[in-house]
């Protein structure tokens, strides 16, 4: 099969799966239940984010729950703005807040939010990430600052109860263009809009780790210092595929904020970015379909196993990830691929092998000696 045929057919695929979950789901699902389905899809875009920087550059963030607050937080100050001409956002006048802060002022404009969902994560991400990797910093150092940088995000956002409310968040949202934010109508345009961006952002994380950028990714990862050697920088690409995962944090954010209908500096915890690290794990690393299938699957059932068994449903999900991790290092999709599906085996990603198991660099060694 030709490479322009292949990829008529993963778009297909990517389309029916879209329509199938835009038209089928809504009438065989209740309202509630669709909506949590929306929700887990906005996860699945965070987690599309995670696997391009570690699964295929090897950059292990443990700090994703920045981007995706501050998109959250971006769309919800909007929506708490939605009052009356002169009134502030009923949270301010509990702490005696009589006057608008100044960098609230541009979330009155729609246009301005949806830019701030996606640059302020992104250029943050990339902010940090050239601090970083300048200095050359990677694998558990770049990690424990990622992670480092968690709490301070959350301890700022959580101490600010005049400006975001503090440990409580932002909540309940009115209206959105006339329209009301909790309206079962509303949220099944928010889910279908989460469809559309999750077919769109598998798109993008496709096309970026395909051809020469996706294979300079993974010889960032599997061999950085012959990347170095052989001409290019890698800090600039390093940089680059960072800041774009920020930014697709930053858009999840969004979209879980106004189908779940608060934001809080929950988002912020170290916990939440250790889950997303999860999610694409059990799914597989390098594989977009497997952080997909990996996020529903590990959402899906902390969903059910904390319905049916309250009180110890995190030992439960424990479990699952350490079967998961010592059976199937590779992930779901990994373990499917050992098994040559062909659907699977269509995706297997050839990786560049490290020198010392490299077959042509024994053989030459050995013909040295001799």
């Amino acid at each position: 099969m030709s490479k322009r045929g292949g990829l008529l057919i993963e778009v297909g695929v990517v389309v029916a799966i879209a329509l199938s979950l835009i038209i089928i789901m809504p009438a065989v699902l209740s309202e509630f239940r669709l909506n949590l389905l929306g929700r887990f899809l906005s996860l699945a875009i965070a987690a599309l984010g995670i696997d391009l920087i570690w699964g295929y550059t090897g950059l292990l963030s443990l700090g994703h729950g920045i981007f995706f607050g501050l998109g959250g937080y971006a769309i919800a100050m909007y929506l708490k703005l939605q009052v009356p001409a002169g009134e502030l956002p009923d949270f301010m006048g509990l702490y005696g807040v009589t006057e608008l802060p100044a960098f609230w002022q541009p979330f009155y404009s729609f246009p301005l939010t949806i830019a701030a969902v996606v640059l302020i994560p992104g250029l943050l991400a990339g902010l940090l990430g050239y601090l970083v990797f300048r200095n050359r910093l990677k694998g558990v150092y770049f990690s424990i600052l990622t992670q480092a940088g968690t709490i301070v995000f959350f301890n700022f956002f959580n101490g600010q109860q005049k400006l975001f409310n503090g440990t409580n968040g932002l909540i309940d949202f009115t209206t959105l263009f006339g329209a009301t934010v909790s309206d079962t109508k509303t949220q099944f345009v928010f889910y279908t809009l989460t469809v559309v961006f999750l077919a769109a952002t598998y798109g993008i994380c496709r096309w970026l780790t395909s051809g020469r950028f996706g294979r300079l990714l993974i010889a960032i990862r599997d061999d950085e210092s012959r990347v170095r050697f052989s001409g290019y920088d890698p800090t600039d690409f390093k940089v680059l595929v960072f800041g774009v995962s920020g930014a697709i944090a930053g858009i999840a954010g969004a979209f879980y904020t106004i189908q779940s209908g608060s934001v809080s500096p929950r988002a912020m915890d170290i916990a939440f970015s250790i889950e997303m690290v999860i999610w694409v794990a059990v799914g597989g690393r390098a594989s977009l379909i497997g952080a997909i299938v990996g996020t529903l699957l590990v959402n899906y059932a902390r969903a059910f196993l904390s319905e049916q068994f309250a009180e110890i449903w995190l030992f439960f999900q424990g479990a699952l990830f350490l079967i998961v991790v010592t059976v199937l290092p590779d992930g779901i999709v990994g373990w499917l691929r050992s098994q040559n599906i062909p659907l699977f085996k269509r995706r297997q990603l050839e990786t560049y092998p490290a020198l010392e198991e490299d077959a042509q660099v024994q053989h030459e060694r050995q013909n040295i000696r001799n």
